[in-house]
C-alpha cells in the first residue's frame, strides 16, 4: 500500500467566507467592498468579516461597524445570514470528507485534515490540497487557502501566508526554518501580554523566540513558556481529532442592546443550554463541568464554573447550573454578552449513579433531536424559547462571530471567522 513520506496535515481555510458567499449569491456585490455584520455603519455591533475589497481600507473582523463605516464610507453593509453560511459550511466539510475521514472542523470556515492514509487513492498531500481547492472552486464558487505541514501548527500558519487562494507546503524537517522569519504574533498562544513579556528580550520573530533559553522562558512564563518554545521550533504533536475528542463545548450570545433584565438573561441561558447539550449529545460525550461567561457594558468579562456530581448532556442540568452561577454576577450591571461552556468531557457510555432517571428524560430529548434532524433545528423547541432570539444549536447566529467559540483541543488564536 502506498504511504506518504512527506507532510500529511492540511489546514483548509475559506477566504473571507461570509463576504465571499454574499458576493457569490449577489452579482451586484462582486468586486465591491462588502462588510458583513448589521444593517449599516450606524448599527451597534461588530464586523463579522469583510471582503478583500473592504480590507484595502483597513476593515477587519471584530471591528465596530461605526469604525468600519468611517474607514470605508462606500462599503456595502450586509446583514449576517447564519443559516446560509452554516449550510454552505456543511457542503465544504462534505467535500473534505471525500479525501479522508480524519477531518477536524474548528470553525464554520476552517478545518484540519490528516491525509496520511489517503495516498493510495489521491496521491501526495500537496495533490490532495490542490484537488480540494479545485472542488471548492468548481462546485461552490468559493476559494480556500490551504497549508500543508507535518503538524497542525505549521499547516495553520502556512494557510495564512498567501491568502486569498493560497497553497503553501512546508516539507518535513523544515518547520523551524519556515517559522523563524515570521512575526511572533503568528504563533499560537502569543497574545498581547505574552508579546509584551517577550519584547523585553528583544523577541520580534518566531526565530528570536526559538533561540531563547528554556529556563528563562520557564521562569517568566511557566509551563506556557516551555510550550511556546516547542511551537517556535516547529514541534506540535496534537492530533487531528473531531468534536467527540473536544475539551470543551460552548455557546454564547451578544445582545443587540445591553440588558439587566433577569427574565431575558435566564431565558437566553436556557437557549444556550439547549445548544450546548445538543452538541454534547451529537459528540457522544457528557460534561463534568459547567461554566458561564458574562461581559458587561464596559466590556469587563467574568467567568465562573462548577464541577457537577455526575457528568451530563441534559439541558435542564446545564441550564440550572448556569443560572445559579450567573445570578450573582449580573446584579446591578447591564449585560452585553452571556455564554455557557461545558468542559471536563467524558464518554457518554460511562453511566453514573443517576443513569436510570436520566434515561427517562433522554427518551424525550432524543425524540426531539430526531425531529430536528429531519425537519430542521426550529421544528421543535420549548415555548419559552419562542420569545428569545438565541439561534438554534446548528443554525447559529454568526452576526457576532468574533464572540463565538471554537470546539476542540488546541486551537489557533482568534474566533469564529478570522480575517481570512
Amino acid at each position: 500500500m502506498r504511504r506518504m513520506t512527506g507532510p500529511t496535515i492540511l489546514h483548509v481555510d475559506l477566504d473571507a467566507f461570509f463576504a465571499a458567499v454574499e458576493q457569490r449569491d449577489r452579482a451586484e456585490l462582486r468586486g465591491k467592498p462588502v462588510i458583513v455584520g448589521g444593517g449599516g455603519p450606524n448599527d451597534r455591533g461588530v464586523v463579522s468579516t469583510a471582503s478583500y475589497e473592504a480590507r484595502v481600507f483597513g476593515v477587519r473582523s471584530a471591528m465596530p461597524l461605526r469604525t468600519a463605516g468611517r474607514l470605508c464610507p462606500h462599503g456595502i453593509f450586509v446583514p449576517v445570514d447564519g443559516a446560509k453560511y452554516a449550510r454552505v459550511s456543511r457542503q465544504v466539510m462534505a467535500i473534505l470528507r471525500r479525501f479522508t475521514p480524519r477531518v477536524e472542523q474548528v470553525s464554520i470556515d476552517e478545518a484540519f485534515l490528516d491525509v496520511a492514509g489517503s495516498a493510495a487513492l489521491f496521491g501526495s498531500a500537496e495533490s490532495i490540497a490542490a484537488a480540494i481547492k479545485s472542488a471548492i472552486r468548481d462546485e461552490l464558487e468559493l476559494t480556500a487557502s490551504v497549508g500543508v505541514g507535518g503538524s497542525k501548527l505549521v499547516a495553520k500558519v502556512a494557510s495564512d501566508l498567501h491568502k486569498p487562494d493560497g497553497l503553501v507546503v512546508v516539507p518535513v524537517g523544515e518547520e523551524a526554518s519556515f517559522l523563524a522569519p515570521l512575526p511572533i504574533s503568528r504563533l499560537w498562544g502569543v497574545g498581547p501580554q505574552t508579546r509584551k513579556v517577550l519584547g523585553e528580550y528583544g523577541v520580534a520573530t518566531i526565530g528570536d523566540l526559538a533561540s531563547l533559553p528554556e529556563d528563562l522562558l520557564q521562569r517568566r512564563l511557566g509551563k506556557h513558556g516551555r510550550e511556546l518554545l516547542s511551537r517556535a521550533r516547529g514541534i506540535d504533536a496534537s492530533p487531528v481529532g473531531d468534536d467527540a475528542e473536544a475539551k470543551s463545548v460552548s455557546h454564547e450570545h451578544t445582545f443587540d442592546v445591553d440588558t439587566g433584565d433577569w427574565e431575558i438573561l435566564e431565558r437566553t441561558l436556557l437557549g444556550l443550554a439547549e445548544g450546548v447539550a445538543e452538541r454534547l449529545r451529537k459528540g457522544g460525550v457528557k460534561a463534568g463541568t459547567i461554566g458561564v461567561k458574562v461581559r458587561d457594558q464596559d466590556f469587563v468579562t467574568l467567568t465562573r464554573q462548577r464541577t457537577l456530581p455526575e457528568p451530563t448532556d441534559l439541558p435542564e442540568t446545564i441550564w440550572q447550573t448556569a443560572v445559579d452561577l450567573a445570578r450573582r454576577e449580573v446584579r446591578g450591571v447591564l449585560v452585553r454578552l452571556i455564554g455557557i461552556a461545558a468542559s471536563n468531557l467524558s464518554d457518554r457510555e460511562q453511566l453514573g449513579l443517576f443513569a436510570e432517571a436520566e434515561g427517562r428524560k433522554r427518551k424525550a430529548i432524543e425524540a426531539a433531536d430526531a425531529i430536528r434532524g429531519r425537519f430542521g433545528p426550529r421544528a421543535i423547541t420549548r415555548a419559552r424559547l419562542l420569545e428569545t432570539d438565541v439561534a438554534a444549536p446548528f443554525e447559529r447566529d454568526f452576526s457576532h462571530a468574533p464572540e463565538a467559540k471554537r470546539v476542540g483541543k488546541q486551537r489557533p488564536g482568534g474566533h469564529a471567522e478570522d480575517d481570512s
